[in-house]
């Protein structure tokens, strides 16, 4: 075990809390390299991601087989005319293929555009123009490559389309195809800490999506999300419910589990259901899981006692408001108490109920050691102690 977070972190506790921390990296840190990579030559065998479909097909990924095919994807997208700086896409769902092309990216340095695969040619045309988006990975599954064929017509700057899962269209590149005929091998290209690494677009509450990005420092900042809110730990297999065209997934699926060296759990459904899912606790030995409001929901409206929960060490919870009912009935069934907790795209986990603390129904918890949180008046004041006030995170200095 490698604890690599300890490297890029160094904490302060209270009464056995976390109450600060610090964030110590190179200014040419990159989370592919100095994590994926290290982990993947250290620990070859140690286990990444535990994948399954619909189909009954399941697949385990180990750090090198995650180091190994992020190389060819790196290669495979240089050979497409990817190169650092450029703004690249992807529509990939829960294909285990995202986690090897996000970070052939990182390698790239080249800026990752999750997304959706529920978007139509108008959202794909206001996003590549936007962007400037320079290529797109994309499943097959369904009418996505048909939407972006179509708003490519009206879109200058994207050069490439790759495909992902079956036979690819007239005019893409076949990824899977072509991922096998690529070296295991690529050179580090150097970036600098504060080049920008991922791109979101978020809706307002007015105008069109707004775009949001992160640089390279972004993945430490999830030491805090796995660690002391989703609890994550070595060996232990750790799910989080999203697809990876939302911003969760990166939260859940990625940056601070690895940073851990836990395991993810990918289930590649289009839509989960809880009969399927609740077997899959037992079956699987999963350890940590984070969910919205509403998959609980269902949870509690089948008969839970049916159901092994046994590995299940912690449960958290996000997305909107947390009702009693859910936290109680979820209680009853496996002796766990979820674990709320807030954050935005903007942000990563801004408060939350931090492991160690006892949460309480219908409270998000308490404000992150990462950020200055205050609650302000209109005029922008702080309020005394008891007052109603505006959450706001102070940024300066």
């Amino acid at each position: 075990m490698l604890n690599i977070h300890m490297d890029y972190c160094r904490e302060t506790f209270h009464k056995g809390l976390l109450v600060n921390f610090e964030a110590v990296m190179p200014d040419n840190f990159n989370f592919a390299y100095d994590v994926i990579d290290v982990i993947g030559r250290a620990e070859p065998e140690r286990r990444a991601m535990l994948w399954c479909d619909a189909e009954g097909n399941e697949k385990t990924f180990t750090f090198e087989d995650m180091m190994r095919y992020s190389n060819m994807a790196a290669n495979l997208f240089t050979q497409a005319g990817i190169k650092k700086g450029d703004t690249v896409m992807l529509v990939l769902k829960r294909h285990y293929q995202f986690w090897f092309s996000i970070l052939a990216l990182h390698k790239i340095g080249a800026v990752g555009i999750p997304a959706t695969h529920l978007l139509t040619k108008k959202d794909f045309v206001y996003r590549f123009n936007a962007a400037d988006v320079k290529a797109i990975i994309c499943t097959t599954d369904g009418d996505v490559q048909n939407q972006v064929d179509a708003a490519a017509l009206e879109c200058p700057t994207l050069t490439a389309k790759i495909s992902v899962k079956g036979e690819a269209p007239e005019g893409w590149i076949d990824f899977d195809a072509e991922l096998e005929k690529m070296s295991d091998s690529f050179d580090r290209v150097e970036v600098d800490i504060n080049d920008p690494m991922l791109l979101y677009f978020t809706s307002g509450t007015s105008g069109m999506p707004k775009m949001v990005f992160h640089d390279f420092a972004y993945p430490i900042a999830h030491i805090v999300t796995a660690k002391y809110w989703h609890k994550v730990v070595p060996d232990g297999l750790h799910l989080t419910i999203s697809d990876t065209g939302w911003m969760k997934a990166m939260w859940g699926k990625l940056y601070g589990q690895w940073f851990m060296e836990a395991g993810i759990f990918v289930c590649d459904f289009d839509k989960f259901t809880p009969a399927q899912l609740l077997p899959m606790f037992e079956k699987y030995k999963i350890t940590t899981f984070c969910a919205p409001p509403t998959m609980y929901r269902f949870f509690i409206k089948e008969d839970l006692s049916k159901y092994d929960f046994s590995y299940l060490t912690h449960a958290t919870i996000a997305g909107e408001a947390l009702n009693a009912e859910v936290f109680n009935r979820f209680y009853e069934a496996t002796g766990l108490k979820l674990m709320e907790g807030y954050g935005q795209t903007e942000t990563t986990l801004t408060v939350f109920n931090q492991v160690g603390t006892t949460p309480k129904p219908g409270s998000m918890g308490r404000p992150s050691p990462a950020y200055n949180i205050d609650l302000a008046d209109e005029n922008g004041k702080s309020v005394p102690m008891g007052a109603v006030g505006e959450i706001v995170l102070r940024v300066e200095p």
